[in-house]
């Protein structure tokens, strides 16, 4: 071997050393890099010295992964609350019918405090829902279930839609209770405002029949026909006149007149202007007024009317020989008011519809009127920010309540 030679082998030699010193050490450099990303990536430095590319490279990727990330929590975030919040249930459930999520609302419905882990069936626990689910998982097809829950006076509807991807089902729980009931008050609503217009339309069509057959020309038998046929329409009147008045309060088009007003005053003129309607028949008729009361601001002519309503129903379901009473105390942030008398009572499954348009408890509670007394006073106290109910003992006599708050 020359010099030459020699010369290049030791160039070659030292060229690549010094290649496999760049390799050993980026090696190094990106092997501790890794370790740093396996074991702290929330904090890779970036421009590291001889690896600058790839450590920016990485920054980019984790900002955007960070940037993608926070997206989806962002909307995870939003998605969770609006389940949270749903007043229908939603529940997920795998291909094992093993539930893994279910919003508080289904929880609720289901009566089950944690319902992700559990089977369909433990947390429904009907076999009409949980059939439709089967439904559901065998046909790949929606399915729709209503059923009636007997011991929770309490109409549920199930929908099953199927998960394609994942071969479980989406079930969607509506809570129709609330529905079923207001279809229940038109349909009564219906019935009893054809039955109130039924009776005297009726009668007036008798009456006219009776005067043209002749009666007309009777002295005495057509003065009276005609007084019964101007009563019939001062009734059919009044009625017309108390569903209007009955929409306007409902729609907020009545403008109370509000001012301080003393509760015992306000019990005491509402007891004279039924004093002598409780006297005639046989009723005793008193107040029992707390001392010290504070004044509430309330419209007088609108509070008076509802007081003089339930002293009128109360007068109606007494039997000569009774006891009305109308009471005042305070309560708090408010006054309470009470018509209590010694009827003939209310049954306890209709306390809660007594306030509707119309309803009638049964033969025993009827008589003149419209039926829309209750239902105007029920608007009249909810338009003072109030609120009335009653209590009543069958055969042992009622209580009407109302609040009124100080500051309505």
């Amino acid at each position: 071997m020359n010099s030459f030679q020699l010369f290049l082998s030791i160039i070659l030699f030292l060229v690549a050393a010094w290649y496999a010193w760049r390799y050993y050490d980026l090696k190094k450099r990106v092997d501790e890099y890794a370790h740093l990303a396996r074991i702290a990536p929330e904090s890779l430095p970036t421009d590291l010295n001889k690896i600058e590319n790839l450590s920016n490279a990485v920054a980019s990727l984790k900002l955007y992964f960070e940037n993608q990330l926070s997206t989806l929590n962002s909307e995870n975030a939003r998605l969770s609350t609006v389940l949270e919040q749903l007043t229908d249930g939603v529940i997920i459930v795998d291909a094992n019918g093993l539930i893994q999520f279910a919003n508080p609302a289904a929880q609720k419905l289901f009566e089950i405090s944690t319902a992700p882990g559990h089977s369909v069936t433990e947390v429904v626990r009907n076999h009409q829902l949980v059939d439709a689910w089967r439904r559901c998982q065998q046909t790949n097809e929606m399915q729709s279930e209503s059923v009636e829950l007997p011991a929770r006076h309490q109409f549920l509807q199930l929908i099953a839609i199927p998960d394609t991807h994942a071969s479980g089902s989406l079930l969607l729980v509506q809570d129709l209770t609330r529905v079923r009931r207001l279809e229940t008050v038109r349909r009564d609503f219906i019935s009893n405002v054809s039955h109130e217009l039924r009776t005297p339309l009726a009668s007036l069509k008798a009456l006219t029949e009776t005067l043209q057959s002749g009666a007309l020309s009777d002295p005495e038998a057509g003065p009276r026909f005609l007084g019964r046929i101007s009563t019939e329409v001062d009734a059919l009147t009044q009625m017309a006149q108390e569903l209007l008045d009955l929409s306007r309060i409902e729609s907020g088009q009545v403008e109370l007149i509000l001012a301080p007003l003393a509760p015992k005053g306000l019990v005491t003129s509402a007891a004279d202007r039924m004093r002598m309607q409780a006297e005639r028949a046989g009723l005793k008729l008193s107040i029992k007024c707390e001392d010290g009361l504070p004044n509430i601001r309330a419209d007088k002519s609108r509070l008076e009317q509802v007081l003089v309503n339930l002293i009128h129903n109360a007068v109606k379901f007494t039997k000569p020989g009774g006891d009305i009473s109308l009471e005042t105390e305070s309560v708090t942030g408010g006054v309470r008011f009470a018509v209590r008398d010694s009827g003939v009572g209310i049954p306890t499954e209709s306390l809660t519809r007594i306030f509707e348009r119309f309803y009638r408890v049964d033969k025993s509670r009827t008589g003149s009127g419209t039926g829309l007394g209750l239902s105007i006073s029920k608007h009249i106290i909810e338009a003072h920010g109030g609120k009335i109910w009653a209590e009543s003992n069958e055969g042992r006599g009622s209580v009407f309540y109302f609040v009124i708050p100080i500051n309505s």
